[in-house]
């Protein structure tokens, strides 16, 4: 017997993620003290360390949270500073972050694409933007690649919402591929879908199964060939300890780059690198999302809770090694 033909195959290794950075964001402490002091040398330094790091795109957001208050007048009085002194410090794209078109127009009108090593990124287009239209048509007359929420969509009755099933994450997908190459003259690798991602702690509606599954319908999709994916990653094991945070979200990384996950808004320092194939971590994140699936006679709540208490199982399990 040949023993060498008799092991087990590897687990394929996955490819990086090209990553957004996410640090520019006020949910971190460094940016919220940049934000609030207006100090532009704290952005520029912020950027310029996500791309030394490798960081495909610098993602902008200045948006308020729930430790600090930003309005919308602020923030578009501050885009004409930031910007070109971010630009000043490096070349890599940014990813412009908001759901209000008017910050979108103002930072296109001050962003220098020639100091730009590559196109800017239009985060985010979803089914309930309000002035859709104008969006993609920024989008084109700007060059823009651009980012795509699945995870809400169209409804017959012309009304939108939380899509809490993959098939309609999948016709969102197709309906905002179609928009955006007849409408933006955009190809299909300018398109960046976000299946949706939700803390797999807290997943009472299989959240994170339906994004895993809209890329495997997208995938099968020949007219979708090319597409790009991304997710927010620090999203994905919020409310867990902080021991195991950063290794949940790089299996997460490792699983769904099996699925084409080649994007990711991410933190540089923290969760940019999927685990190694072979890490039990994979096993066990798996196990837990595949106990989150229903079963007959069940609710999405009922498989959600087993969900979580297979993820806090296999939290405690790490702790206490």
């Amino acid at each position: 017997m040949n023993t060498e033909t008799s092991l087990p195959a590897a687990s394929p290794a996955v490819a990086p993620p090209k990553i957004i950075g996410e640090l520019i964001n006020n949910a971190y402490a460094r940016a919220r003290r940049a934000w609030e002091a207006r100090d532009v040398s704290g952005f520029q330094h912020l950027a310029k360390l996500q791309a030394d790091a490798g960081a495909e795109l610098v993602n902008l957001n200045v948006d308020g949270t729930q430790k600090v208050s930003v309005r919308v007048e602020e923030m578009l009085e501050f885009l004409p500073i930031v910007i070109p002194a971010i630009q000043a410090v490096t070349d890599v794209s940014l990813s412009f972050d908001n759901p209000n078109i008017d910050y979108h127009k103002v930072a296109l009108g001050v962003f220098d694409r020639s100091k730009s090593r590559g196109k800017p990124l239009f985060n985010s287009l979803a089914a309930s933007r309000h002035d859709l239209d104008g969006m993609i048509e920024l989008i084109r007359e700007h060059d823009m690649r651009c980012i795509v929420m699945a995870s809400e969509c169209f409804r017959p009755d012309g009304t939108t919402g939380q899509s809490l099933d993959p098939q309609d994450s999948y016709e969102t997908v197709v309906r905002f591929v179609d928009l955006l190459v007849s409408k933006a003259d955009r190809t299909v690798d300018d398109i960046i879908v976000d299946p949706g991602l939700a803390p797999v702690g807290a997943d009472t509606y299989g959240l994170v199964n339906i994004g895993l599954d809209t890329m495997r319908l997208c995938a099968a999709d020949p007219q979708l060939k090319g597409l790009h994916y991304s997710v927010g990653l620090s999203n994905f094991a919020w409310g867990t300890p902080k021991a195991i945070k950063p290794l949940l979200e790089r299996a997460y990384l490792t699983i769904a780059g099996r699925l084409g996950l080649d994007y990711a808004l991410a933190n540089v320092e923290a969760n940019a690198l999927p685990l190694e194939a072979d890490h039990p971590l994979i096993d066990a994140l798996e196990a837990a999302l595949a106990g989150g699936r229903t079963q007959a006679g069940e609710t999405a709540e009922d498989a959600g809770f087993r969900q979580a208490e297979m993820v806090m199982d296999l939290c405690a399990e790490y702790i206490d090694e």
